[in-house]
């Protein structure tokens, strides 16, 4: 048995989280069951003192001296960790980058990853980021870091790994589709996330991508739909909205930009044990996208705010939802400042669609399936057209000449790389030919 000045110690440390009201007196009788507290449930006595005699084991057998600190806080990690693959405990650095992530500019590769049996699998690479440049895709399992496997260390412990200073190299070994392993070297970058990027695919339709909801995402969307239709000079015929490979983020964001494409009705609610955890959000009359047609575009990256989006605007049918099927992550993690600088992020609550869908390990599914493909142009075998020849004759009946532009660069368009865009594009027109029918 443990000694009952370490059992007390123990008691005490645990205090520390559950509240004065529930130290444990290490003088109580074994043979005395335990009661409740201030109406709390009883402490689990045997299981705190098989605790404290493994804490007591390893402290007098362990081949190397470990301090009762490192030992504690390696308790809580594994206390954390084994709830669900979202919910951790943050040393001050983790939480610093928490903050720093949801902020928009952190130190790493710009990657969101999380744990599937045992390995780092990618949630989905971060536009602009040594990661996406390096072709990183979502659904990749990191069987390596440096060398060093990934099988069995925590996901906060990956993390630390990837992280680093700005210009140093990284090899990561991934596997991709169970095919064999192969080694991608990263250079570590100063991440500054641009959480909503937009622009005129063509005259009367908008594209606008939005690559992580970050505390200002809401703002920034309102200020790109204003744009759009200012460089438009007149309201939209159509717009794409892209939450491909969007690896979620903050919650108020989520509702704010769905808020922009609806009038009314609800966005998003939450189900939890605690009372703050049951939440409901609505539409306000504004609609800042003019009821413009909209097609969503999601993949199997597209993640937790990015699904609140999705499913909001899919079940009060404001949009087409054109891809693959969404992540399935949803639940709601909130984190709580503990002393010391350390927090916990804890999953706190499930969300559900309007219409009650909780997609957590589904995912949302899109109305219309399209999937990757490479979009190939075939070559043009007519080099020169009449209109091309040097002294050429006009046209009989003034009409202006029609030169092949043969030679002129040629703008790239985001549609013409992009088949899943292309297809939404396609769909956008083939409605506004509906609608004027």
């Amino acid at each position: 048995m443990p000694h009952l000045s370490r059992l007390t110690s123990l008691a005490m440390a645990l205090a520390l989280l559950g509240g004065a009201s529930q130290l444990l007196a290490a003088e109580e009788p074994a043979n005395l069951p335990a009661t409740a507290v201030n109406g709390k449930a009883p402490l689990p006595l045997d299981e705190l003192r098989t605790f404290a005699e493994v804490l007591d084991r390893i402290k007098s057998a362990y081949v190397e001296p470990v301090d009762d600190k490192t030992l504690l806080e390696n308790a809580i990690k594994g206390m954390l960790s084994n709830l669900d693959p979202h919910s951790a405990y943050l040393e001050p650095e983790d939480f610093q980058e928490l903050q720093e992530s949801t902020s928009g500019e952190f130190g790493g590769l710009g990657i969101e990853v999380g744990a599937e049996d045992g390995f780092v699998k990618v949630v989905s690479p971060i536009d602009d980021t040594p990661a996406s440049k390096a072709g990183i895709q979502p659904g990749d399992l990191i069987v390596k870091i440096d060398g060093q496997p990934t099988k069995g260390i925590s996901l906060m412990e990956a993390v630390d790994k990837m992280r680093g200073k700005a210009g140093s190299k990284i090899t990561l070994t991934l596997v991709r589709d169970g095919d064999q392993p192969f080694d991608v070297e990263l250079t570590r970058a100063a991440i500054k996330v641009k959480s909503v990027k937009s622009q005129l695919l063509e005259k009367g339709y908008g594209y606008l991508r939005i690559t992580q909801f970050q505390v200002n995402t809401g703002e920034e969307v309102g200020k790109a739909l204003a744009k759009l239709r200012k460089e438009n000079g007149s309201r939209l015929s159509g717009l794409v909205l892209d939450l491909r490979n969007n690896p979620g983020g903050v919650l108020q964001a989520a509702v704010e930009v769905s808020d922009h494409f609806l009038r009314k009705g609800l966005i998003v609610y939450t189900k939890g044990r605690i009372a703050n955890s049951e939440l409901r959000f609505s539409a306000d009359p504004a609609d800042a996208s003019e009821g413009v047609p909209l097609v969503v575009l999601i993949n199997g990256g597209s993640a937790s705010a990015a699904e609140i989006v999705a499913g909001a605007l899919q079940d009060h049918k404001r949009g087409v939802l054109m891809g693959t099927d969404s992540f399935g992550k949803g639940s709601v993690q909130t984190v709580l400042p503990l002393n010391n600088d350390r927090a916990l992020k804890l999953t706190t609550a499930l969300y559900y669609t309007p219409n009650g869908r909780s997609i957590q390990a589904q995912g949302i599914v899109p109305d219309i399936e399209v999937t990757r493909a490479k979009v190939t142009r075939e070559q043009d075998g007519d080099s020169f057209k009449e209109a091309d020849l040097a002294g050429h004759l006009g046209n009989g009946n003034g009409g202006a000449d029609k030169p092949s532009g043969k030679g002129k660069a040629q703008q790239p368009r985001p549609q013409d790389d992009d088949f899943q865009l292309s297809q939404a594009l396609n769909l956008l027109k083939g409605l506004n030919v509906t609608r004027q029918n």
